[in-house]
């Protein structure tokens, strides 16, 4: 669970609570179902019109994992290098076939990770495997900005049927002025309740909500180039000293990745229970010699 979206949401509606009952005693004026139905379900429609059904429930879909997820991509980097640096080594010393069984090994890797071994294992050639991986990582980032792109234009939508719900509002009290006085405070709770839930849901869901999204597709998008640059060292045979170093220029310095003495040492040698020594055989007996007659 994301702590920080968590306590800046909290944050956002506890400030509009504390300024609602602190105005008033009666804070049931501030909830209207037709206000609230206006809105939320006119910014749906819209964004089911203009965008394809697939595309807006998965904008729905990452809406609610921006609150649940804590997944760090700046925090896997380091990790993801020390895999490449050891694949570099292996690439380097066992070849190609050793690379391949270590891959396989590996329960659920990462995707774009294993369509780059697989391109290193077909035999391109290292710039062909960089344009291929570059093309991969940049069409992987244009389908994870699709959800924060319809967010933002939720964003956009939410307050103009806050307008419209307060054209409404204004419509029926309209009808109603010189007549019943009564009639006046349904009309005006749904011309500015209306205007109030468009604005909150625009600043306070769909466009932090968009934000993040596109922070996570960026720092994804670079994490692809640092892994398709790593590739393309083990595809040359680089030395896996020379993949850390190129790799680590585009880290943080807090993040840099150093050769552990257990990615390149080779493996000890199992120990095997020495042998009982073998139980110590007599000396054949001398042949007895035979009487010496006289």
């Amino acid at each position: 669970m994301s702590v920080s979206t968590l306590i800046g949401l909290f944050a956002s509606f506890a400030l509009c609570a504390l300024a609602i009952v602190a105005s008033t005693d009666d804070v049931r004026l501030f909830f209207s179902l037709p206000s609230l139905v206006l809105v939320l379900g006119g910014t749906m429609a819209c964004a089911f019109a203009g965008y394809q059904a697939r595309y807006v429930w998965r904008a729905f879909g990452e809406l609610g994992r921006v609150v649940l997820s804590q997944r760090s991509v700046r925090r896997e980097l380091p990790v993801e290098i020390g895999k490449v640096i050891r694949w570099g080594y292996l690439a380097k010393s066992k070849g190609l076939q050793a690379l391949e069984d270590e891959i396989k090994k590996r329960p659920e890797p990462e995707p774009y990770l294993v369509y780059g071994i697989d391109l290193v294992l077909s035999g391109y050639e290292p710039e062909a495997i960089r344009a291929m991986l570059d093309n991969a990582a940049e069409s992987t980032h244009q389908r994870n900005t699709v959800p924060a792109m319809i967010l933002r234009s939720m964003a956009a939508t939410a307050p103009a049927f806050g307008m419209i719900g307060t054209l409404v509002g204004l419509a029926i009290m309209m009808q109603t002025v010189g007549g019943d006085a009564s009639a006046l405070g349904p009309g005006f709770a749904v011309a500015l309740l209306t205007t109030l839930y468009g604005l909150l849901l625009a600043r306070l869901v769909f466009l932090p909500a968009a934000s993040r999204l596109e922070q996570r597709a960026a720092i994804e998008r670079f994490r692809n180039h640092v892994a398709a640059e790593g590739l393309v060292l083990v595809a040359e045979r680089r030395n896996p000293r020379e993949i850390k170093d190129r790799m680590n220029s585009f880290l943080d310095p807090e993040l840099h990745v150093s050769i552990d003495t257990k990615l390149t040492a080779p493996a000890k040698p199992t120990q095997t229970p020495a042998a009982k020594p073998a139980a110590p055989t007599r000396p054949a007996a001398a042949p007895a010699k035979s009487p010496v007659r006289a």
